[in-house]
Formats: C-alpha cells, sequence, structure tokens
C-alpha cells in the first residue's frame, strides 16, 4: 500500500538555462568523468558492456555483499544489493538535470577554467599529458577512467589533485541527491515520518504593473536583505513608527512547501545553487539566499558570543560589545524567539558528544534552539522548516514587523544604492534594483520572461544593507564606494568533517541537527582561537559529497551505510582571513579564503577529537575526509570488560590499533586538496571599526563613506564570533537598527 502520511507539497523547478558554456566534447568529457566516479559496477560473468560498466570478480562482487550483510542492520537483499551497484548516473533523467543547475550555479570565471581542462582532456596531446594515455579520456573504458582519477589525487602538478577533488565532489553530491536505490535502502524520504506543515503567514508582497519607465516608491527606511540582520531590523525599525520597506532577491516558501527537496533547495534556498566553493576549490560555502536569508535554513543553534570574544572587539575601540546594552541586545532578540535548551530531544549524533565528552573529561553541554519552547525533533531544517517551530525571519521577526506596519517585495535584485552630493556630504537617497513577479499561477520556476520585470527606484530617508557578508560587499562596491576594506577581512569558520558508523539503526537524518558542542577545544592558541565539536546534517548528500573516495566500489559500498553512520565537524574560530570580491564576468561572489597553517593547526586538533568522541561511544568505522588516510576499522565490537574475571582493563581510546592510526592521522595532517573543508558561517567582510582606516562601517553599524547607510549583518562583525553567528548576528541588527531609529528622530 502506498505511503497516505502528509508530505511538503513539491516545488517545481525551472528548466534548466541552454548549455552555452560547454560544447558538445566538454560535456562528453565531464560526464565521462562523473560516470568513472559512481558508475554501474557489475559481476564480470553478467558484465555486457566494457565500456560503460566497471567489471569486478564474482568472488569480489559477492565478498562486497558479505561485508554489507555483516555490517548494516537491514542490508538490502541480494536482488536490490544488483540493483544499487549497476544503476548508472547517465540513465537518470534527475542526475542530468540537477548537474545542468549545479554547473549554472558555478561563476563564469570559474566555469572557464573548467573548460579549458576539460577541453585538454579532450585531444591526444592533452592526454597524454593528464592521463598518460594517447586515447582521449571520453573514449576509454570506465575502468582505465577510474585508474586516472585515482592517478590524480596523487599527482605532484597540484592542479590534478585539485581536477580529481572537485569532478569526485560533483559526483557523489549528485548521486546522493538523485539516487533512488540509495534513499529506498537507506529509508531517506526527506522530511519527518510524523509530518504535519506548521502556519504560514501572509506577507502582502507589494506588486507592480509591466512597464518601460522606471517606478518610484518613497519611505523612511528600505533594508535590503531579509534575513538574521535585515528582519531584526524591520521589526525594531516598523514597531518604532517608521515607515520600512524590506526587499529580497529571493521567494517566500510557506512551511507547507518545506522542507524541499535537495535538488529544490538547493535553487531555491541558497546562494549559488549550493554548489559554491572558494576559488581554489579548498572550501565548499552554503549560504542562504531565500526570504527569511540563512535564518531559513540554519540549525536553530542558539549560542552568545563568548567573553573573551567581546574583550577582543572592545580592545579594538570598540566599547559597545562589553557593555551591558550589548546583553541587553542578546537578551531581547533570545527572549522573543523563546531561546531555551529545557526542551531539547538530543538525538544519536548529539548523544555522541556529550556522552563521549563525559567519558573523556571534556567539557560539552545542550545547545539552546529557538524554537519557542518546541521540542522541534526535526533534521530537515537544512533543507526549510516545515514544522514553522523554527523562531526564523519568516516565522517571527518578519510577520511581527508586518503587523507593525512594515511592506514588502520579493523577488528584488538590488543594483546599487543612489547618493546625493559628493565626498564629505555624499547620501544615501535610497536604492534602485529590477523586480520580477511570480507567475499568474503564484509560481516562480517560470521563465522570468513570462512574468512581469520591472525597473523600481525606492527613494528612503536612510538605507539598510544587510545582504549577507557575501552580497553586502558587492552591493557596495556596485554602487561605487572605494573603501579598501569592503570584501576584506573575510573569516568563514572552516570546519573539517568526520563520518563514524556505529553498530545500531541510526536514521541520523532523525532529530534536531544539532543540539549539543564541546568546547575544550575553543582555546588551542591561548588568543580564543581553537575549534567547537558539533554534530552535523546528516542530509545525504551532506553527509557523503567529501566521504573519501578511493575508488568506485568503495565508495558506492560506504554510502549503502548511511543509515548507519553520523558524521560531526570540527569547526575553527579563524584567526586568519580571506576576502569576497565579484566575478569579473558576471558579478557574483568569488570567495578567496584558504584556511591557514595556524588554522589548520587547530583543525587537526579537531579531527583527533572527533575520532576519538567516536570511538569512544562505539563507532566501528571512521572515515576522516582526508583522501591520502585509509578509514578506522575496529577490529571486534566494543565488549564489556570485567578486570575481577580476568579480562583485563577497557583501554578505551588507548587501543593499540587505534592509537596508531591517530598517530598517522596527525603525520598526515590536513592539508588541500588531500583535505576537505566546508563554511557554513561567513563574517567580517564590511567589518566594524572605531576608525575608518580600519572598516567599513562605524561602532553603529553607519558606512563611513556616505550618510545614512548603514549595514546590520554578519559582515560588520570585527572577527570571527566563534559560535553559531545567528545570535550575534541579530543583536547587532538590533543595536544598529536603534540607532538607525535615534538617527531619524534626530533628523526630524
Amino acid at each position: 500500500m502506498a505511503d497516505q502520511s502528509p508530505a511538503p507539497i513539491p516545488t517545481p523547478l525551472p528548466e534548466p538555462k541552454p548549455e552555452t558554456y560547454f560544447s558538445e566534447t566538454q560535456w562528453k568529457v565531464l560526464l565521462a568523468l562523473i560516470d568513472a566516479t559512481v558508475p554501474s559496477i557489475v559481476a564480470e560473468p553478467v558484465a555486457t558492456d566494457r565500456k560503460g560498466q566497471l567489471w569486478v570478480t564474482q568472488s569480489q562482487y559477492e565478498e562486497a555483499y558479505e561485508q554489507i550483510k555483516k555490517s548494516m542492520k537491514y542490508p538490502p537483499d541480494h536482488v536490490k544489493f544488483q540493483q544499487y551497484l549497476g544503476s548508472r548516473l547517465a540513465d537518470n533523467p534527475r542526475f542530468l538535470s540537477l548537474l545542468r543547475r549545479f554547473m549554472q550555479g558555478i561563476p563564469n570565471s570559474s566555469k572557464t577554467q573548467l573548460g579549458g581542462i576539460l577541453n585538454l582532456i579532450a585531444t591526444r596531446p592533452g592526454s597524454l599529458v593528464a592521463t598518460g594515455y594517447c586515447t582521449p579520456l571520453h573514449e576509454q573504458p570506465v575502468h582505465v577512467r577510474e585508474a586516472i582519477i585515482q592517478g590524480w589525487y596523487k599527482a605532484w602538478v597540484s592542479v590534478w589533485p585539485m581536477i580529481g577533488k572537485s569532478i569526485t565532489k560533483i559526483a557523489r553530491a549528485v548521486f546522493a541527491q538523485t539516487d533512488p536505490l540509495l534513499a529506498e535502502i537507506s529509508g531517506f524520504k526527506g522530511y519527518d515520518d510524523n509530518y504535519k506543515p506548521g502556519p504560514s503567514f501572509d506577507f502582502n508582497f507589494m506588486q507592480f504593473d509591466a512597464g518601460s519607465e522606471v517606478e518610484t516608491i518613497e519611505t523612511d527606511v528600505v533594508i535590503v536583505g531579509s534575513g538574521c540582520g535585515g528582519a531584526v531590523c524591520a521589526k525594531v525599525l516598523s514597531e518604532a513608527g517608521h515607515r520600512v520597506i524590506v526587499v529580497d532577491k529571493g521567494y517566500y516558501f510557506p512551511p507547507a512547501q518545506l522542507p524541499m527537496t535537495a535538488e529544490a533547495a538547493g535553487h531555491f534556498l541558497y546562494e549559488g545553487n549550493a554548489s559554491m566553493q572558494s576559488s581554489t576549490g579548498t572550501l565548499t560555502v552554503l549560504a542562504g539566499s531565500c526570504w527569511g536569508g540563512g535564518g531559513t535554513v540554519n540549525w536553530s543553534v542558539s549560542l552568545q558570543p563568548q567573553g573573551y570574544v567581546r574583550e577582543e572587539w572592545a580592545g579594538q575601540g570598540l566599547d559597545f560589545f562589553t557593555t551591558q546594552e550589548f546583553q541587553n541586545c542578546i537578551d531581547r532578540v533570545c527572549d522573543f524567539m523563546g531561546v531555551s535548551d529545557a526542551h531539547v530531544r538530543h538525538n544519536h549524533g548529539a548523544n555522541v558528544i556529550l556522552n563521549g565528552a563525559k567519558k573523556l573529561g571534556w567539557a560539552a553541554k545542550p545547545c539552546p534552539q529557538n524554537t519557542g519552547g518546541a521540542e522541534h525533533y526535526c533534521g530537515h531544517c537544512t533543507m526549510g522548516c516545515g514544522a514553522g517551530e523554527k523562531q526564523g525571519p519568516t516565522v517571527s521577526w518578519l510577520p511581527a514587523a508586518s503587523k507593525a506596519g512594515a511592506k514588502f517585495i520579493e523577488g528584488f535584485e538590488a543594483s546599487k544604492v543612489l547618493f546625493d552630493g559628493k565626498g564629505k556630504s555624499k547620501r544615501a537617497v535610497g536604492i534602485e534594483g529590477t523586480w520580477t513577479s511570480r507567475d499568474q499561477n503564484e509560481n516562480v520556476h517560470t521563465p522570468e520572461s513570462d512574468r512581469i520585470q520591472r525597473r523600481l527606484r525606492i527613494k528612503a530617508k536612510k538605507v539598510v544593507i544587510s545582504c549577507g557578508t557575501l552580497n553586502s560587499p558587492m552591493l557596495l562596491m556596485r554602487s561605487g564606494l572605494k573603501n579598501p576594506h569592503i570584501g576584506k577581512n573575510l573569516h568563514m569558520h572552516p570546519a573539517c568533517q568526520i563520518n563514524a558508523t556505529f553498530d545500531k539503526d541510526i536514521r541520523g537524518w532523525e532529530g534536531a541537527i544539532l543540539t549539543s558542542v564541546c568546547s575544550s577545544f575553543e582555546n588551542l592558541d591561548g588568543k580564543g582561537h581553537g575549534v567547537k565539536l558539533e554534530p552535523t546534517s546528516m542530509i545525504p548528500h551532506m553527509l557523503l559529497y567529501e566521504h573519501p573516495w578511493k575508488n568506485a566500489l568503495q565508495w558506492k559500498l560506504d554510502a549503502l551505510k548511511s543509515r548507519q553512520m553520523n558524521s560531526f565537524i570540527a569547526i575553527a574560530r579563524d584567526r586568519d582571513t580571506g576576502r569576497v570580491y565579484p566575478d569579473p564576468d558576471d558579478g557574483r561572489p568569488i570567495v578567496d579564503y584558504t584556511p591557514s597553517a595556524h588554522d589548520r593547526k587547530h583543525l587537526l586538533a579537531g579531527y583527533v577529537a572527533l575520532a576519538k568522541l567516536c570511538y569512544i561511544e562505539g563507532a566501528t568505522e571512521i572515515w576522516p575526509f582526508i583522501q591520502s588516510l585509509p578509514s578506522f576499522v575496529r577490529r571486534s565490537k566494543p565488549a564489556v570488560v570485567t578486570p575481577e574475571k580476568g579480562d583485563g582493563i577497557d583501554q578505551g581510546i588507548n587501543d593499540p590499533d587505534f592509537v596508531a592510526w591517530i598517530k598517522m592521522l596527525e603525520r598526515t595532517g590536513v592539508s588541500f586538496p588531500d583535505a576537505a573543508f566546508g563554511s557554513a558561517h561567513q563574517m567580517g567582510s564590511c567589518r566594524m571599526s572605531a576608525n575608518p582606516a580600519r572598516g567599513v562601517v562605524d561602532p553603529e553599524g553607519r558606512v563611513w563613506e556616505a550618510q545614512d547607510l548603514y549595514v546590520a549583518d554578519a559582515s560588520v562583525f570585527p572577527s570571527a564570533s566563534g559560535v553559531n553567528p545567528m545570535i550575534t548576528n541579530m543583536a547587532i541588527a538590533d543595536w544598529i537598527a536603534r540607532s538607525v531609529s535615534r538617527d531619524l528622530k534626530k533628523d526630524s
């Protein structure tokens, strides 16, 4: 009988745009590489296609199945196992569609670089250089292509490990999102079994008629961005009696459409189709880009900035951060969202942190959640919160602003800030941009050319930029501001990730994503820099996109075990910085950031600590996301040791096999491209400073270069917050909004 339980309303995706960036040959090479990463794998006696199938001996095949049966609580039957290994990405229409969207999310300059590599590989001379074969790669059988990728990982010339890593990352992510048999066998369906959508809110978005002339609107304050910074500003300013308009390039999706599928969420909820990487490929970057911004897709964690961070910021001449008023701002935003840890129910991942830390003598605690007192036992908020219990911008702040009179425009791409005057008398007077409507059926997947598009000019007494750390600098640059700090001082909270299997049925995507944290390693240099240890999202593609790939069979078998895996991150408060700048071709933000040796040292310590937590909690296999490092495999299941019976003592993390493997991990280190890093927190690109020589905005959020222009989002952080940044962001926005209100009252 078909599952009749409620499910989110599907969000249709637009047709991918025409493939003008790659030639037919370039696509053939790219698809040949992806096909070799997760190919159809068959036993030799039943193989039919030497070029398109990866053959293994019958004994290897049966040994693989026996391994799966022994290691999984609910293994697939032999027929289903055969179907899973034999499946091929190219036969899945969802794969081809998602791949095209994924590539469209990459800035044009990066696509051009990749296209050049693909062109090289497609020629006989280039193939000889790149692969050691005269035959072009896309004409090779799959086992040769697999061997070529393996060779690239070990190459001395850095471009080849980077290419190998990038291609296999795309293949792994797309496979994990679209393979129906992986989802079926693991039991992942993308939403909770007890799914019940929360209430929606009617934002009564402003609408405009078609027309060739610029439509002009007037208000007191225009806020560009509806995320954690902009939404708080909207509530504070509208409740203070000011006329407020909030604009955002994203669209609102009610709880009944959430959580989305991974494909839809990537397109509608994230910057760059969720395919952003740093310019060198060092770092995978996740940033929310929708109505509600990062607050729509974050994980509810509500940690306050710690004392040593506040003192560091005050030491830069920003005394506000050690005042009682800053704490009042924090308390206001936490109280409004009902932040608490009293109601939390921990899942397996959270308990690994809490119980493992207790056994090892480390400090760990529950993480308060912004869920208004609800238990919120949901692991899918990365794809949007269907329950509507997470009190983010679209559920709490923006509705409150609406009730106080604020107005809203979705689908508005701000092109520039408008100014009057020059030099010291330069004053922001509004913004200009393009609005794109929904279609006649209220959808946003239809071509923009079939919907109303209208240039809008919004005149305002004050302009607040809250586009997020990646896009606020872009808007300031597009508007002609020249402060050299714009886009600089970029902190990313780089994170390293570790997967582990356990001898139990975990289904790690069930339960709140992040409800515990270990803080014993947060101050490794004595200056407030180190790592925090946390559980992470268990959505399959986020679990598997960087899971180490040694060969195709190994990775496909590991992916099958995802139901018994859990995943953890060590997230660094980075001392050193990067920058964000516009792509010279299409203007999209480019992140130039590589974790420094100083910060990588802390990430390595985080890897060691995470491995110990997993081991002491009974992990049977442990995979740091380090390509050259073998996984740790426990020889036997953890057993109860009774010294009185002559069993000896339980060695715990002193197990000689584990100690030897930890030493190997420490020797290997965490250098790119061997190690993988990610970032879901971006800060500092419009840094707050005590004087114009050190930053972009003053201590109350005013842009140094122009009057009546403010920035209120995580880009103003003086340095990395060291905690999940939502509460810090909201508290600073609360402060800046009150400053805007005071300035408005002074002006009037």
